[in-house]
């Protein structure tokens, strides 16, 4: 395959490079939109390569920043499943990114041909979503732009949530097999969420209605979308902070990630007892549930709670259908609480594996079980059924009335559950059907189990280098002797635990700790954070809140 070097050589005249670095991580490339043109342009190069290396099926590209504020952007690369991009080509769109001149960006492309042994034909094929943002449009014409210079097909699906590019990729690739995911439109993708919840909640009541904080992003015109394809006589959807046309409003006070972290109710919203809502993040990719109790106080239903709802479900379904060999297990990471983490355990008897951070971690973690249940603490998470779960399922045939109502359940679960990424409102109609099929509140929900109270913090190093994370990075291998004095301070507090993280984008460790009061999580985090500042590399104005901790790891103010 040769290049049009002249041609690639234009757009770089037209989407110049500017003094950055670019690291293609866990969420794609993530910064200020005025630096990402010159970056769309050459992930239309890369996409187009890496279609023609899957036989010319789609892949999807989704340009959003989720929940950082309106001035980011960013963009990732969707496989041809609906699954993230391979880890072996984010090191190809690095270098990609990071290539100087058009000879440069030539050589790396025709390395990644000669690596991947990708044929001259068929051409590539490219589908294309964008979030609210006002730089969407000109990065959407760069994207464009590097399809067309390395003669690609790109098909422009204009403002979607990135589940439903995600839904769409996967739907084009499959079309007409016997593995089939649904109509590839965003009429097919609510049609699909529909059907499969009235099936579910079919002879239920239906329940009060749901108040959606839709962070004033794509999730809003989504939401109202679903609210429509359901009907009010189904589900009541009254959707707030749905402002997409002022861009200072995006995740301004509200949506999943600020209510996960101030653990309190956004902007615009008057919070009272017997109100239901959940939060989506700005692409819509993340849910969490919240309420108030009797006393008024806000409650949070996190990723956690979402997860062993839904493992509970399924695995009650599963024992009620009679259907023998399905192996159900959850995925989590070191951020999990532990209480879910021991409840999935303990009361559901379900096995639960720990992996590192990023969905893309749990997600191929999650492929490993028949049904593999993955959700984040911060609500990013969805169910997967394996190929030939489905099928028993679809096979399964009950002897009484109990055993084929649990069947038709797993069914329409295996429709309603966006497999091929978390999805804020696939995930919300799931918690709505789990809920209405067993006709409880959000209160008897959270009754399940109760979190244990946590603190996350974190500290400014000299070098995030120096630290590596192992074991699900629920422990620290490097620097030499650090892990030791972390569990010397855990042992000190009941239910303690404590994990030090790099991070991946920043020189800051991220520092966690939970214990059986609130109080003790905060003095846990504040010791190893002061443990990590004072012996460590800590840099910038060390916070009045840490602790004065020797070289020992002994406290001393």
């Amino acid at each position: 395959m040769t290049f049009n070097k002249d041609k690639i050589a234009e757009g770089l005249v037209k989407y110049p490079k500017p003094d950055v670095i670019y690291t293609y991580g866990t969420a794609g490339f993530r910064m200020k939109s005025d630096l990402l043109p010159t970056v769309l342009y050459r992930m239309g190069l890369l996409a187009v390569l890496r279609s023609r290396s899957q036989s010319g099926k789609v892949i999807g590209v989704m340009i959003t920043a989720s929940h950082n504020p309106a001035a980011d952007n960013g963009v990732k690369l969707v496989e041809p499943m609906g699954e993230m991009l391979a880890q072996s080509w984010e090191a190809y769109a690095t270098q990609l990114a990071n290539a100087r001149n058009a000879d440069e960006i030539v050589n790396v492309l025709e390395s990644i041909i000669q690596k991947e042994h990708i044929p001259t034909d068929p051409a590539g094929k490219v589908a294309i979503g964008r979030d609210t943002r006002p730089s969407g449009e000109l990065l959407v014409a760069a994207l464009k732009d590097g399809v067309a210079a390395v003669n690609g097909e790109s098909f422009d699906y204009g403002l979607t949530t990135t589940p439903q590019l995600h839904y769409i990729t996967r739907c084009l690739n499959t079309a007409g097999t016997a593995e089939a995911y649904g109509e590839p439109t965003r009429e097919g993708y609510f049609k699909k969420l529909r059907d499969a919840y009235k099936r579910v909640v079919s002879g239920k009541a239906k329940p009060s209605p749901l108040y959606v904080d839709a962070a004033n992003g794509i999730g809003a015109p989504a939401a109202k979308e679903l609210a429509k394809a359901l009907g009010e006589d189904v589900l009541t959807l009254n959707i707030l902070n749905d402002n997409i046309d002022a861009a200072d409003k995006l995740n301004f006070q509200c949506g999943a990630d600020f209510v996960k972290v101030n653990q309190r109710a956004p902007i615009g919203f008057e919070l009272k007892p017997g109100m239901r809502c959940c939060s989506l993040d700005g692409d819509a990719d993340r849910i969490v549930y919240w309420y108030a109790g009797d006393d008024g106080r806000f409650k949070l239903l996190d990723g956690d709670k979402i997860a062993t709802l839904a493992a509970q479900l399924i695995m009650t379904l599963v024992r009620t259908a009679k259907i023998e060999g399905v192996d159900v297990g959850l995925v989590q990471t070191a951020y999990a609480n532990g209480s879910a983490t021991n409840y999935v355990k303990d009361a559901l008897k379900v096995p639960v594996v720990f992996t590192p951070t990023g969905v893309k971690h749990l997600h191929h973690a999650a492929e490993e079980f028949d049904v593999g249940v993955y959700f984040e603490a911060n609500g990013h998470g969805t169910v997967l059924f394996s190929p030939k779960t489905i099928q028993a399922f679809r096979a399964a045939v009950g002897k009484t009335e109990e055993e084929r109502k649990a069947i038709e359940a797993l069914q329409a679960l295996t429709d309603l559950i966006n497999q091929s990424v978390g999805d804020a409102l696939s995930d919300m109609l799931m918690v709505e059907a789990i809920l209405s099929y067993q006709g409880i509140s959000l209160a008897q929900w959270d009754a399940a189990y109760t979190d244990l109270p946590s603190r996350l913090e974190k500290v400014k190093v000299k070098n995030r280098l120096d630290f590596v994370a192992i074991n699900a990075d629920r422990e620290l291998s490097r620097p030499e002797g650090l892990q030791g004095k972390i569990n010397h301070i855990v042992s000190k507090f009941q239910n303690g635990r404590s994990f030090v993280r790099p991070s991946g984008t920043e020189d800051v460790v991220r520092i966690y700790a939970e214990a059986a009061t609130q109080a003790d999580a905060d003095l846990l985090a504040n010791i190893v954070c002061g443990l990590v500042f004072d012996n460590y590399g800590g840099t910038g104005t060390r916070p009045d809140a840490f602790k004065k901790v020797n070289a020992d790891g002994e406290v001393t103010a």
